[in-house]
């Protein structure tokens, strides 16, 4: 296949002028230049497109691609991760990974805790709080665990962010409404064992690859896996592969973490976080529908290299389940239910 990719490169942001902490999602050069070669490795020939205003132009030009490799976090507005799949979508362009409706669910984590408590999967009590008085009445009993509503890679998570103390909510809400100029989801904090689950496919053809636990480093941030222990996580996190076979609550895990995969509508790859509760019980806490692939900092990766698969097939199997969805005739996310 002709692969596009697109993608926003950390680099071009930077050097117009954009803080480390706006561009904490986007991804390096080397990110890029492996999975290019990844692909061309596979037998696919590859463009390289960039960001969304790119792919405008490249559209507006002309160009076509059988696939894109769809990889573009964006940089405005909380349904920034859905510019990309909605363009192609426009197009009848086939890409991978999930279609704008689950793009821009996902990212608010406040909608997907709503969805995911309704379909009766555990996840700890919350609030979504629009402005400072609203962090004044909230029913749920401290200690607390703020951070904004719709960022990725820990962006506002901060060993602030766990509050134990009702009368400090409302001035932990106030810094991070001004900081990131977006509702902030107040949860109960879930003080047991934190997980990362794989998984790979697309509706019933959905499988968990395998779960990794992290452990914080007695050099890392404590309690919480922040913004800065994610950018350190070589030196600050310990990743410590676990097996459903060997631990009643990673096979737990892993149940919940398919059945979030599956009631969302994830495809192709990626990721969901979970933590227990104070009896062990895990919580659904976020989902990743379009997850990191540096093959050495990205959780996805490294869970895929702890259980001996190569990058290289990874990226294989997310391509092969996309092209699935082009051989059932579905371009994208183009609204037609399509059965795996």
């Amino acid at each position: 296949m002709h692969i596009g990719l697109a993608y926003d490169l950390r680099s071009e942001y930077l050097a117009q002028g954009y803080s480390a902490d706006e561009t904490a999602e986007f991804d390096r050069e080397d990110t890029i230049d492996v999975l290019e070669n990844t692909l061309k490795q596979l037998g696919h020939t590859t463009a390289r497109i960039g960001n969304v205003r790119q792919l405008i132009q490249r559209l507006a030009a002309g160009d076509r691609w059988d696939l894109v490799f769809n990889i573009a976090e964006g940089l405005y507005g909380i349904g920034r991760e859905a510019q990309v799949p909605a363009i192609l979508d426009a197009y009848a362009i086939p890409y991978t990974f999930s279609d704008p409706l689950v793009m821009s669910l996902t990212l608010h984590k406040g909608l997907t805790k709503r969805v995911i408590r309704d379909a009766g999967v555990p996840t700890s009590d919350f609030k979504v709080v629009e402005c400072v008085d609203d962090a004044r009445d909230v029913p749920l009993a401290p200690p607390f665990f703020v951070k904004p509503v719709a960022e990725g890679t820990g962006k506002g998570v901060s060993p602030n962010s766990l509050v134990h103390r009702r009368q400090d909510l409302p001035a932990a809400c106030e810094a991070l409404l001004a900081a990131y100029r977006q509702p902030v989801l107040i949860e109960r904090y879930l003080p047991g064992r934190e997980f990362t689950v794989g998984l790979a496919g697309t509706g019933p053809a959905a499988e968990v690859l395998g779960t990794i636990e992290l452990h914080l480093r007695p050099s890392a941030e404590p309690g919480v896996y922040s913004y800065f222990n994610k950018e350190h996580c070589e030196e600050l996190i310990e990743y410590r592969l676990v097996r459903p076979q060997e631990d009643p609550v990673i096979a737990e895990a892993e149940e919940i973490a398919l059945k979030v995969w599956r009631i969302l509508g994830g495809r192709d790859g990626g990721r969901i976080d979970l933590r227990c509760d104070a009896d062990g019980q895990p919580h659904f806490m976020e989902i990743n529908p379009l997850a990191g692939l540096h093959p050495e900092h990205s959780d996805l990766p490294i869970i895929c290299a702890q259980l001996g698969i190569p990058y290289r097939e990874l990226i294989a199997r997310i391509v092969a389940s996309a092209a699935a969805r082009i051989s059932r005739g579905s371009a994208g996310g183009n609204g037609r239910r399509q059965c795996a």
